[in-house]
């Protein structure tokens, strides 16, 4: 019974290594598949249009981060995006570009204390109550710009947020770089940033344990709103444009950055690191496509398809979430079961 019980523990060690390491395994096979249908995949000018590509989505992805490890929902990113880069174009007139820059972020501040307003205070379900400011905040966007976009006073301003500044990066990838890094220092470093987890987890049992849970939800609407505000600000700047429509599919893109990175939906797990993992791959995934001209329907579904699969593969190892999978514990598990064989076969020499 244990010789034959040994090799399916060994799969099942192997599936549970697959699924806790599977943001790297996506995304090494993600760069091998691009680099075979890619030429020049490689080279930095390619690697830096594609990691440019997903820095405002990005900025939001950090934001949802931590909503998500909080077992909350927001929905609002898009629209807050839309709100915050029409403040700061729109505004650059009457009140100067670095003035109105500042505004757009004030903006997307204000929208993340709706949105903790709604879900802390006046106990909204988070998706309900994210869903409903996201419609309000969008209308507000048509109805102050009569549904057309507005132009900056000057189309030059923001050219340095897409010059290069360190290598082959670009001043708003730098800055969603430096922003996930102090996040993930937060989330692994800092007792706070370890107290949301626990909210996320329980935020009952961790409010009886004496964590403030309901101001780190609020804390965490706040800050979503905050990086919504900043991709609104920072893309609105760089393309001298606010509009209405800007963002109006990017929060679903970015959930799906984060739940590929290994944040669970319902709360208490996630890391930015993580998140990181899951906006590479579906860069890389979403450039390697483009390039063979695939649709962008079919790449939905690509993507779509590779969510639903690690969701599955998640649910199907959860019940065994607290068994050690580090490399070091299945290069010891392994050791042990080839150990444990050779005595077997020792034993049925005699007979």
């Amino acid at each position: 019974m244990s010789t034959a019980a040994s090799p399916r523990g060994g799969w099942s060690l192997a599936l549970l290594g697959l699924v806790r390491y599977r943001v790297i395994v996506i995304l090494a096979a993600t760069l091998v598949i691009a680099a075979t249908f890619v030429p020049g995949f490689f080279d930095a000018r390619t690697l830096s249009l594609g990691i440019d590509r997903v820095a405002t989505m990005g900025l939001i992805a950090i934001g949802l981060t931590v909503v998500l490890i909080a077992g909350q929902l927001d929905l609002s990113g898009g629209a807050i995006l839309a709100l915050s880069g029409i403040a700061a174009v729109g505004l650059q007139e009457p009140l100067g570009q670095i003035p109105a820059a500042f505004v757009g972020l004030g903006v997307g501040l204000l929208a993340g204390c709706v949105n903790g307003v709604l879900v802390v205070i006046l106990r909204i379900n988070s998706l309900v109550a994210t869903l409903a400011s996201m419609l309000l905040f969008r209308a507000v966007c048509h109805l102050i710009t009569d549904s057309r976009p507005v132009s900056g006073i000057d189309p030059f301003f923001g050219i340095p947020l897409t010059q290069p500044v360190l290598g082959t990066l670009s001043t708003r990838v730098f800055i969603f770089v430096v922003l996930i890094l102090l996040l993930h220092v937060w989330l692994t470093r800092m007792v706070s940033g370890r107290n949301l987890f626990a909210v996320g987890s329980n935020a009952t049992s961790a409010a009886a344990s004496g964590i403030r849970s309901r101001w780190y939800l609020f804390g965490a609407f706040v800050f979503s709103g905050l990086m919504a505000g900043i991709a609104g600000v920072t893309f609105g700047i760089a393309s001298n444009t606010g509009s209405p429509v800007f963002g109006d599919t990017i929060v679903l893109t970015a959930i799906a950055a984060v739940v590929i990175g290994g944040t669970r939906l319902e709360g208490g797990i996630g890391s930015a690191l993580g998140t990181l993992g899951g906006l590479l791959t579906l860069a890389a995934l979403t450039t390697a496509m483009e390039y063979q001209s695939i649709p962008a329907y079919v790449q939905d579904i690509v993507t779509g398809a590779i969510l639903l699969l690690l969701i599955l593969l998640d649910r199907l190892t959860h019940a065994r979430r607290g068994t050690d999978v580090s490399p070091a514990a299945l290069l010891r598990r392994l050791s042990s079961q080839s150990g444990a064989e050779h005595p077997q076969e020792t034993e049925r020499t005699p007979a």
